[in-house]
């Protein structure tokens, strides 16, 4: 039915930048809230950031300042601009569109951030 893409993951040294992308297979402009995700090994997803559909942010204490959630509905993808990024930022990332009728899921991206 729906599915989304994630990509952009990578390794990457600390204090270094990357920007993920979610290209999604349903109409952004349909969509209420675009969220990003991350779960590392052996511990629980961890939200990171919302956008809605009326523009409105919201990030994790432990990634505001750095990461920076934005869309193009024309492109139909969603992104997560990652700067001065740390350790600690290392996971597998995804994101969530919520619809008027349920969530969907992208399959996640690796980042991995190298000290």
């Amino acid at each position: 039915q729906v599915q989304l893409v994630e990509s952009g993951g990578g390794l990457v040294q600390a204090g270094g930048s990357l920007r993920l992308s979610c290209a999604a297979s349903i109409s952004t402009a349909s969509i209420l809230a675009f969220s990003w995700y991350r779960q590392a090994p052996g511990k629980q997803r961890e939200w990171v950031a919302t956008l809605t559909a009326v523009g409105n942010t919201n990030y994790a204490g432990s990634v505001k300042g750095r990461f920076t959630i934005s869309r193009d509905n024309a492109k139909n993808t969603v992104y997560l601009q990652m700067n001065s990024l740390k350790f600690e930022d290392t996971a597998v990332y995804s994101c969530n569109l919520q619809h008027a009728l349920r969530n969907y899921w992208g399959q996640g991206t690796q980042v991995t951030v190298s000290s």
